[in-house]
């Protein structure tokens, strides 16, 4: 599968005999207390474990001395982490294969990729490895590789989880940025986010309402209004994707809710979205090399080949913007928050595809992209296919929920976005739709895989 890139399984089996000790003498701190848990290898750090920041050679050998929050937060509930997971360099696309590791592969089909950029952690939830990994979502991380893997991926609200970044502690608000959950049931991300979300100083951005995301599990839908949008207004749908979300969504009725088709109004197209986002992220990323620069560790300069080309030509642009130029980013940014939020003066939920493919070949020059057209119209390759980087520029919480599956038996995923602060909107329906149409018979199909062992 190619889903771990790094384990401790030493230190794991030590920390286990010692947490089997602390629950015998009644020190049982939660119910995360033992369980095996994976964290992303990305933007995301324990002492004493490398970070390569999505598979770049160069850091093979980098060595964290911090914590991530989702790293710190588990750990002190007693959770046992055992190893990191593939990405793809920075994040920066809606599919996992890096130079350094390679692809991730999907547990349906393992000529096909997981998604990213959370990837690894998407393949190892969805084979069982474990019942929860950390995800990272800053155009959907989290929940592109939920669609592809056939699991449940949660981002929260922007500010419930927290995100501490130094030395710019506003970096996270430039597209914004999250910490998540990655699980096969709703109930087990429920778990998780009462324990990872909550305030934190360091992140100017954390809000100090603390939810108990447990509490919305078996919540009634009856009288809840759901927008639907089959394709955000603007996006070419894969036939086979779109009819699988055209049968979930109306499941709701079942439970009560009133499920209604509603255009958007958006007036930019798919490409200058995805441009949009391109240049969010490049600012990020110009930003980190900058700082590795004044380290003494000039990339772009000293090693042109460490990363991939796109993220150097996106890297290029941000740098000859002007100050009016990025502001007028922010504002194209807010035509989409708008946007969204003024389906939510009549509605209480949106759902949507979670991104508009069935999953990719995995290609062997280790630089795979997803699909360059859809429909017959041409698309962005790296993120245009993906229906959830909207959330990203507007903070709303959403989540990607399998819908189903296709002819060939890859998984659909389902969007559920709810209002801004409504995180247990989200979990209510998710959780009603999870009884509505119970998923966890599709992971047969992965259990009855026929293993072989993969060149990486």
């Amino acid at each position: 599968m190619n889903a771990f890139v790094f384990t401790d399984f030493e230190g794991a089996r030590e920390n286990a005999r010692q947490k089997e000790k602390d629950i015998l003498d009644g020190k049982y701190r939660s119910a995360l207390h033992g369980i095996p848990v994976a964290m992303k290898d990305l933007f995301d750090f324990k002492p004493g474990w490398p970070t390569t920041f999505g598979g770049i050679e160069l850091f093979k050998d980098n060595i964290a001395d911090h914590y991530c929050v989702f790293a710190e937060r588990t750990e002190t509930a007693g959770a046992n982490l055992i190893g990191k997971t593939n990405s793809p360099v920075f994040g920066a696309r809606g599919v996992t294969d890096n130079p350094l590791f390679g692809p991730t592969r999907n547990p349906f089909n393992i000529a096909k990729n997981s998604g990213g950029s959370s990837g690894g952690s998407g393949a190892a939830v969805a084979d069982g490895l474990i019942t929860l990994a950390e995800g990272t979502d800053a155009g959907g991380s989290i929940r592109i590789p939920a669609a592809w893997c056939g699991i449940y991926g949660f981002k929260a609200s922007f500010g419930r989880v927290p995100f501490v970044s130094r030395p710019n502690a506003f970096k996270a608000a430039n597209i914004f940025i999250h910490e998540g959950t990655m699980t096969r049931t709703v109930e087990d991300a429920a778990i998780a986010l009462n324990l990872i979300t909550g305030m934190d100083h360091r992140d100017p951005f954390s809000v100090s309402d603390k939810l108990d995301y447990l509490s919305a599990l078996g919540r009634p839908l009856k009288g809840m209004k759901i927008a639907y949008s089959p394709n955000l207004d603007i996006y070419p749908v894969d036939p086979e994707v779109a009819s699988v979300i055209d049968s979930a969504v109306q499941l709701f009725e079942q439970a009560g809710a009133i499920v209604e088709v509603v255009s958007l109004g958006l007036k930019r197209t798919h490409k200058e979205l995805s441009d949009l986002w391109h240049r969010l992220v490049g600012l990020s990323n110009a930003e980190l090399l900058e700082g590795l620069k004044d380290a003494g560790l000039d990339i772009l300069k000293d090693h042109p080949d460490a990363l991939p080309s796109e993220i150097v030509n996106w890297v290029e642009k941000v740098k000859r913007l002007g100050a009016m130029d990025v502001l007028k980013d922010q504002q194209m940014r807010t035509e989409v928050y708008d946007t969204i939020q003024h389906v939510f003066h009549d509605y209480d939920l949106l759902v949507t595809p979670t991104v508009a493919s069935l999953p990719v070949d995995n290609n062997n020059n280790r630089n795979t992209v997803g699909p360059t057209s859809i429909n017959g119209e041409e698309i962005d390759p790296l993120i245009g296919w993906c229906m959830t980087y909207f959330t990203n520029f507007s903070g709303h919480p959403s989540a990607s929920i399998p819908a189903g599956l296709s002819s060939t038996q890859l998984p659909v995923g389902m969007q559920i976005i709810g209002n801004r602060f409504a995180d247990l909107d989200v979990i209510k329906a998710s959780a009603a739709f999870e009884k509505l149409k119970p998923w966890h018979d599709i992971y047969k199909i992965v259990e009855n895989r026929t293993l072989e062992v993969q060149k990486v």
